[in-house]
């Protein structure tokens, strides 16, 4: 009966298989069930190329004594053939709905595809990361006023046709390049652990009916040496990790026995590049954890903890950084700065894919975008987000690397796309002709940041120039805590942080180093 049942397990893994030119599938049993599989002890059978590239990979098809599966690269493989016998999703057929490819989970892409009717059109979204991160928290992260799933909200749950629709996908890989003339995008799939894991390999396409470019932007270095390998970017979660883990690690050192004073101030001395609001956000929420959790948890070294913020030209040590090296970073004056922890918030700019593009750029490396939205000269492909700028020939300027600049984006695309499927444009090359509609204007809706000690600065004016309502203080801080509360986009993570909020305020932060 053990037999019969792998005899039937192994014919139903296989029957549905479409076998292709490529490669050769060895199929290799264990020899008490050899004979009740094949006549002899192995056989070959033509399959796809597979899209790992290995040679040895092995698939095991239930138990114990089942068959062997190993994929192996056929004598005479045609390598100029290698893209077209990637694994594909193919071009939809007229019995499906027309398909929109987003790719990036930012702010930009997740409104997108949060506003985007399924109803209308199947969605792929690609990215490196399974969720989006509500960046205007992040900084509390660092220090235990938050923890990280609050701020980390999954694509599945802001789009749930990602899970339900059998059509609609969330491929975890990077965007290599886009073959605009056959509506394809090139992807690599993402491993944790690229050195170990051969996932990290695994390369395949996607065929769009229009396509969304909402990869997002690099941290700025600006040439700088060292930057990169002595300090902490404050972008994604995992930065966020970083942060703490190297600060809570700084505070236990500091208080081994043996330890000089000068390595100790060294230790504790937090480094924070960059005066904008993350810069602003991150030295705020860190002076309080100073003053309020370090000083009662740490008192052996409680005065030795400080905060530094370097700004070019304006904040409290005013200077250029021109060089980053071990333990110390080098200003404009020659002045030396130890650090402990250093972290870079000075901006963002055009990524190394975005870079990589054969696309009419806009000024600062952007992909150059009309008033639509439209990448130039590309059909049915679109750019939003911190990865786009207008063009010089429409006369406006780049936007600033806003998350409500990306929001609004997104939502206005979703929107126009929604409008060109209920007219039966949606499918790719068809929209040509088509009334274009009212064009992409951004309102400036004013800027908040906590500067620490239940304070916080709040500004509703569209410009420095403009007229509007402008004042810090405590009710600043409460009105910045009630927005952005009303802003995380799940009702599940409104809970947690006002849970996290709530349970810091009372018990204070969680020291533990995990």
């Amino acid at each position: 009966m053990l037999r019969i049942a792998q005899r039937e397990l192994f014919r139903a893994r296989f029957s549905s298989w479409d076998p292709k030119p490529g490669l050769r599938l060895l199929l290799s049993c264990p020899a008490t069930t050899s004979s009740d599989y094949f006549q002899s002890k192995s056989a070959s059978i033509n399959l796809f190329r597979h899209p790992l590239g290995s040679s040895q990979r092995q698939h095991w098809c239930g138990y114990a004594s089942a068959p062997q599966v190993h994929i192996a690269e056929a004598e005479n493989t045609d390598t100029s053939t290698e893209v077209e016998k990637l694994s594909a999703l193919k071009p939809t057929t007229k019995e499906q709905k027309p398909r929109v490819v987003v790719l990036g989970s930012g702010w930009a892409g997740c409104r997108l595809m949060k506003d985007l009717d399924t109803r209308l059109y199947d969605l792929v979204c690609i990215s490196p990361r399974n969720h989006m991160v509500f960046t205007p928290l992040l900084a509390s992260t660092c220090v235990g006023t938050l923890e990280f799933r609050s701020v980390a909200e999954p694509v599945r749950t802001i789009q749930p046709a990602l899970s339900k629709s059998p059509n609609s996908h969330f491929f975890l890989a990077n965007c290599t390049n886009i073959d605009a003339a056959n509506h394809e995008v090139y992807c690599e799939a993402v491993a944790e652990n690229p050195d170990k894991d051969d996932v990290q390999k695994l390369a395949f396409k996607v065929a769009y009916d229009k396509l969304i470019i909402a990869s997002g932007a690099q941290a700025l270095t600006f040439g700088i040496h060292g930057v990169k390998d002595h300090a902490i970017f404050l972008r994604e979660v995992s930065h966020a990790r970083d942060i703490r883990g190297k600060l809570l690690q700084n505070l236990m050192l500091s208080e081994i026995p043996g330890v000089l004073e000068e390595e100790k101030k060294r230790l504790l001395h937090c480094v924070v590049v960059g005066g904008g609001p993350t810069g602003v956000e991150f030295s705020g929420e860190l002076a309080d954890f100073i003053r309020t959790d370090v000083r009662l948890k740490y008192p052996h070294v409680k005065d030795y903890v400080h905060v530094t913020l370097i700004e070019s030209g304006v904040r409290l040590m005013r200077g250029v950084v021109k060089d980053v090296q071990p333990g110390k970073l080098i200003i404009s004056d020659d002045t030396e700065v130890p650090f402990g922890l250093l972290v870079w918030s000075t901006g963002v700019g055009a990524s190394e894919f975005v870079r990589s593009l054969q696309l009419e750029k806009a000024p600062g490396g952007r992909i150059g975008v009309d008033d639509w939205l439209r990448v130039a000269g590309l059909e049915d492909v679109y750019a939003i987000g911190d990865c786009a700028g207008y063009l010089p020939s429409t006369g406006k300027s780049v936007l600033p690397a806003l998350a409500q600049v990306a929001e609004r984006q997104g939502k206005y695309l979703a929107r126009s796309l929604n409008k060109i499927a209920r007219q039966g444009r949606g499918r790719a090359c068809s929209a040509s002709g088509l009334e274009e509609g009212e064009p992409f204007i951004y309102r400036h809706l004013g800027s908040m940041a906590t500067v620490g000690r239940f304070k916080a600065l709040v500004d509703l004016r569209e410009s420095k120039e403009a007229k509007g309502i402008s004042w810090a203080g405590f009710l600043s801080w409460v009105v910045w805590r009630s927005a952005y509360l009303t802003r995380v986009v799940s009702w599940r993570n409104r809970f947690y942080v006002a849970v996290n909020w709530t349970t810091t305020f009372i018990f204070g932060r969680d020291t533990s180093k995990l």
